[in-house]
């Protein structure tokens, strides 16, 4: 298998700023994790749907990531926040940022790129 690679995520017009997240599925260190996919001041921006403080998904509603400014990612459990740009710890009980997943966006499709330890689900 190439070990880095282009795979298309979803049409960018599904990413609106500091909108609904859109999720998928990779394999992060041999382990089956959700990710999901954000637009933010234009640009688009993938990360492990895995809060730092504990490892467990951050949706307080399906997809829904961004607090009700649309300026921090939130952890609905334990309220730790990130910035939507980087994924760095912005505050609450995080430690370190979210995992980047790099993306990029031509032809109207955005795509996630594969990594040594970020592969997709094969099914």
């Amino acid at each position: 298998m190439d070990e880095h690679r282009a795979i298309p995520l979803c049409p960018s017009g599904a990413l609106v700023d500091s909108g609904l997240a859109v999720p998928f599925d990779v394999v992060y260190a041999g382990q089956t994790c959700r990710a999901f996919a954000i637009r933010y001041n234009g640009q688009p921006h993938a990360y492990l749907n895995r809060c730092t403080h504990v490892p467990m998904e951050m949706d307080y509603q399906p997809n829904r990531l961004f607090d009700d400014t649309g300026q921090w990612l939130l952890c609905a459990t334990h309220g730790a926040a990130y910035l939507p740009g980087t994924g760095e710890c912005a505050g609450g009980p995080c430690r370190g940022g979210l995992v980047k997943i790099p993306l990029t966006e031509s032809g109207g499709v955005v795509h996630w790129h594969t990594a040594h330890h970020l592969q997709p689900v094969e099914f």
